[in-house]
């Protein structure tokens, strides 16, 4: 499994990832777990748009990162693509459903029979040409079909999303567990009203953890905690630790574009080219 978190504030938007990916067995059983996956991508090099992944860490033979770097080629093509961007006038929308697009036909590409079970979370994030503030959409890469985009935020919503193994954070923040609606039934809330009842839960026990306008580099540290938050909360769960690695960490910014701010290097850092 993994966690994504995004955190959205006025100045811009911060993306956080935990490394681990993890490999099971016929039964569906977790049996091995590596901790060095990329899930952010710098997806479009200088523009303010970035990407992060979550559930399945790869199509066919090819990882989700190398996928997202074969798009970035396309949406930087000069012309003839259809998929490719106009930097005077482009939108995180239009990111998101081209992102879409490419996914689709690399999924049906390397699996002419639908593959039981599987599922892609891809996020987009950043600003659109003309836009003043940061924007998240999601689109989901599903066996038979596919979903969004999806936007994440209005204009004036603000704070964190998260998504991947959620049970930490739905706690932490939420107040509610993912067994929150079975608990509910057994205590004898009628299954029509089990809904209704985890969202006014959901409303009432709330943790606000931010402020729109806090500064950029607050909302770094919310982003980190949050993740190590769910990390730390799957190593000590007793069954394997599916959240875990280093976290990365990445910053959208108007003016200043994608900036990574904490990332895994293959050899020293002052020799690592941006990719």
């Amino acid at each position: 499994m993994t966690i994504v978190v995004t955190v959205k504030v006025t100045d811009g938007i911060v993306l956080a990832a935990d490394s681990a990916t993890s490999f099971t067995d016929a039964k569906g059983n977790v049996a091995k777990v590596y901790n060095n996956a990329n899930k952010i991508f710098n997806l479009v090099k200088v523009w303010p748009i970035g990407a992060m992944t979550y559930g399945a860490g790869g199509i066919g033979a090819s990882s989700i990162s190398t996928l997202s770097k074969n798009l970035r080629k396309r949406l930087t093509t000069a012309s003839g693509d259809a998929i490719a961007l106009d930097r005077s006038k482009y939108t995180i929308e239009e990111v998101a459903d081209k992102a879409k697009v490419f996914f689709e036909q690399c999924y049906r590409d390397a699996y002419p029979n639908p593959v039981p079970g599987y599922f892609l979370g891809y996020r987009i994030c950043g600003y659109s040409a003309k836009g003043s503030l940061p924007e998240a959409w999601e689109i989901r890469i599903l066996e038979n079909s596919s979903e969004g985009p999806e936007r994440l935020y209005e204009d004036d919503h603000f704070g964190p999303r998260w998504r991947g193994e959620v049970e930490a954070l739905d706690r932490l923040v939420l107040g509610i567990g993912t067994k929150i609606g079975e608990v509910l039934t057994q205590l004898g809330v009628d299954a029509a009203n089990v809904p209704q009842a985890i969202n006014d839960l959901a409303n009432r026990l709330y943790a606000p953890l931010y402020l729109p306008a806090m500064p950029i580099q607050d909302a770094i540290d919310l982003a980190h905690f949050l993740v190590d938050v769910s990390a730390k909360f799957s190593h000590f769960s007793l069954r394997p630790a599916t959240v875990g690695g280093p976290i990365e960490i990445a910053t959208i910014t108007r003016h200043e574009g994608f900036k990574w701010v904490s990332r895994k290097h293959y050899f020293s850092s002052e020799l690592n080219v941006e990719g």
